[in-house]
């Protein structure tokens, strides 16, 4: 891409380990640094040389404003550890705005509009900064990274430039500073009960036809039985999670990681993503293993508690997973209530689209920063804060585990919390938690990283899990379409009800409530629902910005 060039070369100086002080003050070219705004009166308490890999400790003490997510399991105390050590190390005091993370969404439109919201925003997903950027009231970040030597330092090393480009606005400026991932990684599949398999001489499924074979067996033994029973099923986006890995399969987005829009690579366009062909075989497949009561239809409207309770009883076999809940609640219960019970998660079942996951599921959630920063004396030293705690090694490492030898141990890269210190439920009996009382593993700060460090909390299913899900095939990222303010209005007018029809069609295609056979209708339906007019201004955004910017 034409800004390629630019960002390599601001790159190559982040990785030699210096940025000097003529770069701190806005000379340069280009999207990613060329802000010819002059940064030399900013430079209050900042670092004159601020390497990779460096500690950064103000020149002098600095406090930043910043929305604290408030979680409901590890609520904010101003006397967690994380507040005082980071003060010591880095001279910065943070002063956090608290809201509820039930309402945190909410709260963050209202400030941000009323022009009241703290410095630091984080916990910020992709796409939920473009209705911020016609305003002016966030940063354009993409003007400033060349302060950012560890944020750039891993879009290079761990070549995630595409990714970065995908969150690129209409003016060829990204706003949002994700959390960066080394690799992939999974988060949902299928959980299944190993010793019946065992007892019935059934090995663990690795694609959707033995996933099926499976379940047929199973209820040939069990034919009173629904031996699947899913979870995770919040209508409208009934059984988001199921959806979500059963497409992946197909590479296509579907449950939980729906976008109306798909990057069609064959066609070079966008396609509308609920009528293509991949996503129908998803609810092809589906519709199969409920018409042959291999998947218990309350899959797709029962609350969790509920699809539990029929795994613990022994009223179905298989239920959807992730690493947390497959050994703090189903083993751990199974192990109680039923004698021998055993159960794994398989990696996700392979399907057409073969060893792939999604692309883009490398970024996280990250960080807005306030328009109102560009305009304090402290701007350069709150660049390099940012870039210290939230993407250099040594920061995240700080914000996942705390401190070395007071929260954990670590020893040839095995790393462990202290003895009466419990990390999500590793120690139930532990006097302090890492969270609750100290701080730390706090989903504000410490998220993404190199794959040693995310992979360090892992247990052993996971860590199982993981490492066959990172051998995968990342499919291509989608290419940058953004769309113009005036066309924004436009296409969220058609957004909700489009996707909307597609989720109720979704959950009437898989029930059998209405046949496949009619899958031209509802084609038709989303056509009367401008979804061509919809995808055309997609295909003229993505026209349009790779005629701009290259």
């Amino acid at each position: 891409m034409k800004n390629q060039g630019n960002l390599s070369r601001r790159q190559i100086l982040a990785a030699a380990g210096f940025i000097g002080l003529a770069t701190l003050t806005g000379c340069g070219s280009g999207d990613d640094g060329g802000d010819t705004k002059d940064l030399s009166k900013k430079q209050n308490g900042a670092m004159k040389e601020y390497r990779v890999g460096q500690q950064f400790k103000a020149s002098k003490a600095l406090s930043f404003s910043l929305l604290h997510n408030n979680m409901p399991n590890y609520p904010l105390k101003s006397s967690w550890l994380f507040w005082k050590e980071l003060t010591r190390r880095t001279g910065i005091t943070l002063k956090p705005t608290t809201v509820p993370s039930s309402d945190y969404d909410k709260k963050r439109s209202l400030l941000i509009g009323a022009g009241d919201a703290p410095l630091l925003i984080p916990k910020t997903y992709p796409g939920q900064e473009t209705p911020f950027v016609s305003s002016g009231s966030i940063l354009p970040v993409s003007d400033y990274v060349h302060l950012m030597p560890n944020f750039q330092d891993k879009v290079k090393r761990w070549g995630l430039q595409p990714e970065i480009d995908s969150l690129r606005q209409s003016d060829g400026k990204y706003y949002l500073l994700p959390g960066l991932h080394e690799r992939p990684r999974a988060g949902y599949s299928m959980a299944l009960r190993t010793d019946v398999l065992d007892r019935l001489g059934l090995s663990l499924p690795t694609t959707w036809d033995e996933v099926y074979a499976v379940l047929k067996a199973l209820k040939a033994e069990y034919p009173d039985r629904y031996p699947f029973s899913d979870r995770w099923s919040n209508p409208p986006n009934s059984a988001g999670a199921l959806l979500g890995y059963l497409g992946q399969a197909y590479g296509v987005r579907a449950g939980w990681s729906y976008l109306n829009t798909t990057w069609d690579q064959r066609q070079g366009r966008y396609v509308f993503t609920g009528a293509t062909d991949a996503y129908r075989q998803v609810l092809e497949f589906l519709h199969k293993l409920v018409a042959e009561k291999l998947l218990d239809p309350e899959s797709f409207t029962q609350t969790d508690d509920d699809a539990v309770k029929k795994l613990l009883a022994e009223k179905s076999f298989v239920i959807s997973s992730n690493p947390q809940e497959l050994v703090q609640n189903y083993r751990y219960n199974l192990e109680r209530q039923v004698k021998g019970a055993t159960i794994e998660m398989v990696p996700v079942p392979l399907g057409p689209a073969g060893p792939v996951v999604l692309g883009g599921v490398r970024l996280e959630n990250g960080l807005m920063i306030s328009g109102k920063a560009l305009k304090s004396d402290s701007f350069v030293a709150l660049m390099q804060f940012v870039d210290w705690l939230w993407y250099s090694d040594e920061g995240q490492r700080f914000a996942k585990w705390g401190v070395r030898d007071v929260t954990y141990t670590e020893s040839g890269g095995r790393y462990e919390v202290k003895d009466g210190i419990s990390l999500m439920g590793s120690d139930p009996g532990a006097p302090k938690d890492l969270q609750k009382d100290f701080g730390f593993s706090n989903g504000v700060f410490a998220y993404g990283g190199s794959w040693s460090l995310v992979s360090s909390s892992f247990g052993p299913d996971e860590k199982k899990f993981q490492d066959a899900m990172a051998q995968r095939k990342q499919l291509p990222v989608d290419p940058a379409h953004p769309l113009q303010s005036v066309e924004q209005e436009q296409a969220t007018l058609w957004e909700t009800p489009l996707r909307d029809h597609v989720f109720q069609n979704t959950l009437q295609f898989a029930l059998g409530k209405r046949p496949l056979s009619e899958w031209d209708d509802y084609v038709a339906e989303l056509k009367a629902k401008n979804m061509d007019q919809f995808i055309d201004l997609h295909n003229k955004a993505y026209e349009r910005f790779k005629k701009e910017h290259g």
